[in-house]
């Protein structure tokens, strides 16, 4: 290639992580937060116009540019992820499909296709992809996270728990891999799970949002101070909508578990809501809203 189109290769790759690190949005949701019969609601996070326009310029180069496959991979690998950040799984898909083509040993992209086979219930896909993801890189730890998560709704928990608790030992400071440990450990045996999270959590950041969560988990935080918290600390206009997502995921799971089936469906959807597509409680929040429904519905 050229000097000028590896310069637009460059400048296309380096837009394209900056947005994926956190799309700027033109009003903070702070002020689209408000209070509807008790129930908090957000307005949803609409993708940045940089977005279409970092769309439009890998486009134009996977159209125009004569690339190596190694290079045409990476291309579709990062327009995969650009469209899955929005929402736009199958056209996403369709690049990690093509970017595995190309380059048969990409790890991302078979991670990303583990977790669009779970998220449609094809869970032998989906393990499959997953061994795939560690056989090429052993220590991709978030495999572990994601095959951990594809057992647990497969309802294979015994192998579900090895691979979260390979997943928290890769870093037992961060209060989400304590929570997913829990969750999962929580099928199996209720009281044990809640001594080993009341164990886990002598290990993190007293001010770090996830453990907020952890704290609302082991009823030392109310469900008020979980949203109080999360207006707190702020960095990027689109942290609250994430912080609320998350919140609202971890608290339906909660609510699940006191058989409040009903608040369980109404935050799935709240979830779901703030558009935060490539968040693991978004892209998971709609199996539960599944499972919630059958609850539901034989209760009545």
């Amino acid at each position: 290639m050229s000097l000028k189109i590896r310069t637009a290769v460059v400048a296309v790759l380096a837009g394209a992580s900056l947005l994926l690190a956190g799309c700027a949005t033109t009003q903070s949701p702070l002020d689209n937060h408000n209070d509807v019969e008790g129930k908090l609601v957000i307005a949803p996070v609409m993708p940045d116009y940089k977005v279409e326009v970092t769309l439009a310029k890998l486009n134009e180069i996977l159209a125009t540019v004569e690339l190596t496959n190694e290079q045409r991979a990476r291309f579709h690998y990062d327009r995969g992820v650009i469209y899955d950040s929005v929402g736009l799984r199958l056209l996403a898909r369709i690049d990690f499909m093509q970017a595995l083509k190309l380059q048969p040993d990409l790890a991302d992209a078979y991670n990303f296709l583990g977790i669009y086979y779970t998220q449609e219930g094809e869970y032998a896909s989906a393990y499959e992809a997953f061994d795939g993801v560690l056989e090429l890189a052993p220590n991709y730890d978030y495999a572990y996270l994601n095959r951990g998560i594809a057992l647990y709704y497969g309802d294979r928990n015994d192998l579900a728990t090895k691979d979260m608790q390979a997943f928290y030992a890769g870093d037992n400071k961060d209060g989400y891999r304590a929570l997913w440990l829990y969750l999962i450990d929580f099928k199996d045996d209720a009281v044990e799970a809640k001594k080993q999270l009341a164990e886990n959590r002598k290990n993190l950041d007293n001010d770090a949002w996830a453990t907020v969560i952890v704290d609302y988990y082991l009823g030392t935080k109310s469900h008020d101070e979980v949203f109080a918290a999360a207006k707190v600390g702020l960095t990027h206009p689109k942290e609250y909508a994430e912080r609320l997502c998350e919140a609202y995921f971890y608290l339906a799971k909660m609510a699940i578990e006191n058989k409040q089936y009903q608040d369980a469906a109404n935050y799935f959807r709240l979830a779901l809501a703030t558009n935060i597509y490539d968040f693991v409680e978004h892209r998971y929040a709609r199996i539960e809203l599944a499972k919630v429904k059958g609850l539901l519905e034989a209760t009545k």
